[in-house]
């Protein structure tokens, strides 16, 4: 891993501050809103918002009044498109990749869970971190997607994605799951990735325990699963001690640990999990640290597969590699992007040597 290739990027702030071009965001809500907030602290001025057709009825946003997409791509004036919000289906990945074939697009790389960013010089003062954490990897291609997930969140340039992409199926092959699987869900959402590993293992397990906080999701959970065996629902946020915390009221995929809420349990792999372990899948939204924490006597003593998300914080996908290879050295690392704009949905596969 070459220093000095990421220190010569430019990162997308200076590009955006200095390109001399009216500068329009793409897209609603909380994305946007954060791009914004990150525009006023590097001096970049907001020309306007658009968003899809559909969308869009007279409506303001953020003080701006909101325009179409349509009527933004018919305007030939030379503009860079920053986009606000993230996306994995075929039809907004295709619409975003048409608008590089018009203008220069950003693609910025910012928090899921709070209005964290990824700075450049942040990530070159923490460069020994993510140098160790990159020396840990596996094969070749783990290796690439660590160096282009770098360099498209310092350049907002989407080119380094498609790079890395992964098929999904590829990337759980890694895990190598069978039949005699003791599967920890910490995040279940709404069963999703309970149904995913059934469909895996061709519906021949040991146990599932699916955990998941918040109360709308883990009703459809619960809903959605209750017709497979051998299966315990907790409805409680994956922590590092079994306590009680604020949960967010939101029902979507990212619903998180807040300051105020709804008061919900909290409890520790370690304590659901003393029977036995061999895979556990971690996407908590922001709370992996802390759920790491409550899982070290479980990966010192089971040395369980692992999924982890490492997207939900901007420097997760070095920094969490290196604490679960300081809780247990004896993995395996493969990193793996799926295909999504920004640089969402990062998994580190951790397989037993």
């Amino acid at each position: 891993m070459d220093r000095g290739y990421f220190e010569s990027l430019e990162s997308w702030q200076e590009r955006a501050a200095s390109c001399g071009r009216p500068v329009y965001i793409y897209g609603m809500g909380n994305g946007s809103e954060k791009i914004l907030r990150l525009f006023d602290r590097f001096g970049i001025k907001c020309e306007g918002i658009f968003a899809s057709d559909d969308f869009v009825r007279g409506q303001s946003f953020c003080g701006f009044k909101v325009q179409k997409f349509s009527d933004v791509m018919a305007d030939s004036t030379d503009k860079l498109i920053v986009l606000g919000f993230g996306s994995s289906l075929d039809e907004i990945m295709s619409r975003i990749e048409s608008i590089e074939q018009r203008f220069e697009l950003i693609v910025p790389d910012t928090s899921v869970t709070d209005n964290g960013y990824f700075d450049k010089e942040r990530f070159l003062d923490l460069y020994s971190k993510a140098e160790r954490s990159y020396s840990l990897l596996e094969d070749d291609f783990s290796r690439k997607t660590f160096e282009c997930i770098t360099s498209f969140k310092i350049t907002g340039d989407a080119k380094y994605l498609r790079e890395c992409f992964c098929d999904e199926s590829e990337a759980q092959s890694l895990l190598s799951l069978g039949s005699c699987e003791q599967y920890f869900d910490l995040g279940a959402y709404r069963g999703d990735t309970v149904e995913s590993f059934i469909r895996q293992v061709g519906g021949q397990y040991k146990s599932i325990a699916a955990v998941e906080p918040n109360e709308r999701n883990f009703r459809k959970c619960a809903e959605f699963t209750k017709e497979y065996d051998n299966i315990t629902l907790y409805n409680a946020a994956a922590w590092s001690e079994c306590t009680q915390l604020f949960f967010s009221k939101d029902a979507g995929r990212q619903a998180k640990i807040t300051e105020k809420g709804k008061q919900t349990d909290a409890v520790t792999l370690d304590s659901i999990a003393q029977g036995g372990c061999t895979y556990v899948k971690y996407d908590v939204e922001g709370a992996d640290y802390e759920a790491l924490l409550g899982s070290v006597k479980t990966i010192r003593r089971f040395s369980p597969k692992i999924c982890a998300a490492v997207y939900h914080k901007p420097y997760d996908y070095f920094l969490l590699p290196l604490m679960i290879n300081k809780i247990n050295a004896d993995y395996k690392f493969y990193l793996r992007q799926s295909r999504y704009y920004p640089c969402w949905e990062t998994n580190l596969y951790c397989i037993p040597k």
